[in-house]
């Protein structure tokens, strides 16, 4: 039998405990490892599909003991559904010409990641990054990583996604876009173009991270239908867990 990564004894541990960022009130800790270079795509493919996500060169997920509401999600991209809406998004943005990079930080990124920090997460744990903190965020070589770029007509950078490339699918860690287009919804043209790539390359998920109901920053991932969440009985379909328990979400809420 074949391993994607070494089949040494991987060390795993326990963050303190400490306020949750999408939900107020609890406390939140993570268990985590850290991504050996020689191992990380394989590594990286087992674990995020086990339901962790990948931060430069940890890969965790949340370890709450009171709180189990985070669930990763994904969307497969075959069934997906072009809602009117969605459509729309994709003709406001048209005009964006898509460029897949290595990951490799530039400077041009950097300035447009530090308008849209002040202008939309001014008090969030990335406000005031630094140059070389972004370096060490998107410059991870020991990862099937890309920067995907995203240019008006006059070749000026309007958006960007970070992204892992999975065996089934692209993982999209991060993206940005200049805040001044916010009326065009950048941010969830990223995840339908992401959605777009991946059936057009004859993949089959498109990974979002974690989904988290009663989180306005997190939960707008229900929007994407048909949705994904792994559970403790393996990745089940959102709209049956929901309509088990009774709770349906506004298809409208969430930011981009």
């Amino acid at each position: 039998m074949t391993h994607p990564f070494s089949t040494r004894q991987i060390p795993f541990y326990l963050t303190a405990a400490g306020p949750c960022p999408y939900l107020p009130g609890r406390q939140e800790r993570k268990l985590f490892t850290r991504i050996d270079p020689g191992e990380g795509p394989g590594l990286n493919d087992a674990l995020t599909h086990a339901g962790f996500r990948r931060s430069q060169g940890v890969l965790y997920r949340p370890a709450c003991e009171q709180c189990d509401a985070c669930h990763s999600a994904r969307i497969p991209v075959e069934t997906f559904d072009w809602t009117r809406s969605f459509r729309r998004v994709l003709k406001r943005n048209d005009h964006l010409v898509r460029h897949e990079k290595p990951a490799e930080a530039t400077a041009e990124q950097f300035a447009l990641l530090t308008r849209y920090l002040d202008s939309r997460h001014g008090d969030g744990d990335m406000a005031g990054m630094s140059y070389g903190e972004y370096v060490l965020m998107v410059s991870d070589r020991a990862q099937r990583t890309d920067l995907v770029e995203y240019r008006d007509p006059a070749g000026r950078l309007r958006a960007c996604a970070l992204v892992d490339r999975l065996r089934d699918g692209p993982s999209l860690l991060y993206s940005f876009f200049d805040p001044d287009d916010a009326p065009r919804s950048p941010g969830t043209f990223m995840v339908l173009d992401a959605i777009r790539w991946t059936k057009e390359n004859g993949f089959s998920n498109v990974y979002l991270g974690y989904w988290v109901p009663g989180s306005r920053k997190m939960d707008y991932k229900s929007r994407f239908r048909p949705l994904e969440v792994l559970t403790s009985a393996g990745w089940q379909s959102l709209e049956q867990i929901l309509n088990d328990i009774g709770d349906e979400p506004d298809a409208d809420e969430g930011e981009d």
